[in-house]
């Protein structure tokens, strides 16, 4: 069906649309609450089907290029909503604004009903009515903690008490021994409200951890001094400094927006109590135009889509958006309270929202990725790159003889290696070919949950890269590939010193650039990265398989055996969960007992 006959039958339902290119390529996933209403919108008909004038550049670039549609009825504009964020984050649409902050924040808190309550970190709501929460800590949660039993003597472990006998904590004077010894309420009492006192005034447990550091250093100890040091240095960056404190007991969560050309970040700034905890902030990089009211959607349906948060404060923001009803409907629904979004104008509250301004414009100054970014350009233009690929994923895979097949996923964003959102996989293919499908199909079903990059590269050539577009469009998803590998002499890659070439596949084209171009040292960083830590994962996955062979050698199965096992079932762990009948089908019935016995 042609556009224009698919925009004329729209129903005047609420619903998701989603525009693609004439090549098939997602543009753009919106909500509305009559799709007919909003989607006419974008369009002028007469005397031909065009993209309205009064639409915004970024808009009517993407209406010009818009070739198709798509759309889905639901029931009620909230449930659009959750639709549409969703999708955005598994599909990564061209023109939509994609945050990848999809952390939950932890929090401290304390169960009050204990005989002596000790303090403990979550990052969900415990359903009962003596807990206490602190919170949320962007960073330094954990370090807060271990800081509050360095210095109060409170029971330091879940377990402490069922000993009914003294440990090494309280001969170390951190903990009054209420296990064994007859500690009085009262006195515990005082150590809590120390402990309190400490995560409530930062300032304070900054002091007193100076002093401990202090003291650590005196008498030599100084790793112990270190580690304090280390300390206190992720405390102090969990927060914005500030002197606003309402001397009330008031708790807002503020979320503000600041942008240049091609850069925006989001501040996120905690208060509770009247007192500011934590803040966190977050930079995101637009590719297609800044949209502020889409943005904020974003930001505050990602903030909380963990779930109702502890601690239900209201929000403020910096300026009105669009939708702000229906993200406050949505909201109001998740905490189970109604929900409040507010944009102070004057007051203490306002000061809160300056504050945060003066941060992000700080942020966005000091934001030096500039050299990063050029190079990402360049890449960008010679690739023809839909997207400046700031946040990158290379793949790869390795084996030793089809045995501990492994997959690798190492992360670039924002100029360097995220090495805490690598990942990796046990592979069961044999060949590299399907190794590299069940990687990438694996990546690919987790974009629900961990939201598609903006480039993937391949240790591979165009048999692979195709491959990826494949698994990519067959998920409904776009997103760049390419993929780097050795040239080939004679059928094989050519690894001589200082006569190796790498080439580069993209969709369209293959380059063979210079080794000293700058373009390709940078694929080739990545996919060096990419094989160290697939390459390291094999030999931890091989040493395991090796001492679980040893185990099996020692009950008389032979190492060609294991070997003939290993390249039928894969792993040990799918060794030990196969039947008699299926093992006695590789080997012999008495080796089928024999393993069977072992992994009883």
């Amino acid at each position: 069906m042609k556009l224009e006959e698919t925009i004329k039958q729209l129903p005047d339902s609420a619903g998701i649309y989603q525009y693609f290119d004439k090549e098939g390529h997602l543009l753009y996933i919106g909500k509305a609450k009559s799709l007919a209403k909003r989607v006419k919108s974008y369009f002028s008909f007469a005397p031909l089907l065009k993209p309205n004038p009064n639409l915004s550049m970024r808009i009517t670039k993407m209406i010009s290029q818009t070739a198709s549609m798509n759309y889905l009825v639901v029931n009620s504009e909230h449930d659009a909503l959750i639709l549409e964020n969703s999708l955005i984050k598994q599909l990564a649409p061209k023109y939509n604004i994609l945050l990848r902050d999809d952390k939950t924040y932890p929090y401290i808190y304390i169960d009050n009903a204990q005989e002596y309550p000790r303090f403990e970190i979550t990052r969900k709501i415990i359903k009962s009515p003596s807990i206490k929460y602190y919170g949320p800590y962007s960073v330094g949660a954990r370090d807060i903690l271990d800081s509050i039993y360095e210095i109060c003597r409170l029971v330091q472990k879940k377990g402490s008490l069922k000993s009914k006998k003294l440990c090494l904590y309280h001969q170390i004077n951190k903990c009054l021994g209420p296990c064994e010894l007859d500690v009085s309420k009262e006195a515990y009492a005082k150590e809590l409200d120390l402990a309190k006192e400490l995560i409530q005034n930062k300032k304070l447990l900054l002091k007193k951890l100076q002093e401990k550091m202090y003291f650590y250093a005196q008498n030599l100890r100084f790793e112990e001094a270190g580690d304090i040091r280390d300390r206190c240095e992720r405390i102090v960056r969990s927060e914005i400094k500030s002197e606003i404190d309402f001397a009330s007991d008031e708790n807002y969560d503020i979320f503000v927006l600041a942008q240049t050309q091609h850069r925006a970040v989001v501040v996120r700034i905690f208060m509770r109590e009247g007192k500011i905890i934590s803040s966190s902030h977050d930079y995101i990089q637009i590719h297609e135009g800044y949209d502020e009211d889409e943005l904020y959607q974003r930001v505050l349906m990602d903030f909380y889509s963990s779930g109702k948060p502890p601690i239900i404060a209201p929000i403020l923001v910096a300026s009105d958006f669009g939708d702000r009803e229906i993200v406050e409907s949505y909201l109001t629904t998740l905490f189970e309270k109604k929900a409040e979004i507010k944009v102070p104008k004057k007051g203490n509250k306002k000061q809160l929202i300056d504050l945060a301004l003066i941060n992000a414009a700080e942020l966005l100054r000091r934001d030096n990725k500039q050299n990063s970014n050029e190079i990402l350009t360049q890449i960008k233009e010679l690739f023809s790159l839909q997207k400046l690929p700031q946040r990158v994923e290379i793949f790869d895979n390795s084996h030793m003889s089809g045995v501990a097949t492994v997959g690798a996923m190492a992360v670039f964003e924002n100029g360097e290696f995220d090495k805490k959102s690598y990942r990796t996989y046990h592979l069961e293919a044999k060949d590299e070919y399907a190794q590299m499908r069940e990687t990438l199909t694996r990546r690919v079903s987790s974009f629900s949950k961990n939201s598609p990059p903006d480039l993937w590269i391949l240790d591979g050539g165009a048999t692979l890269l195709n491959l990826a577009l494949e698994i990519l469009q067959s998920s409904g998803t776009f997103l760049d590939v390419i993929a780097i590998s050795k040239e080939k002499i004679d059928a094989k890659a050519h690894r001589a010193k200082g006569k190796a070439s790498d080439i580069v596949h993209t969709k369209s084209d293959t380059f063979r650039l210079k080794e000293s171009d700058k373009r390709l040292q940078w694929v080739q960083r990545l996919r060096d990265e990419a094989h160290r830590c697939a390459i390291s994962f094999h030999k931890k996955t091989k040493l395991k398989l090796d001492k679980q062979s040893k185990l099996l050698e020692l009950k008389g199965i032979s190492q060609a055996k294991i070997l003939k096992l290993l390249k039928h079932f894969g792993t040990f762990e799918a060794l030990s969960a196969v039947s008699i009948d299926e093992i006695s089908s590789i080997l012999n019935i008495k080796d089928a007992n024999t393993i069977k016995n072992i992994y009883k």
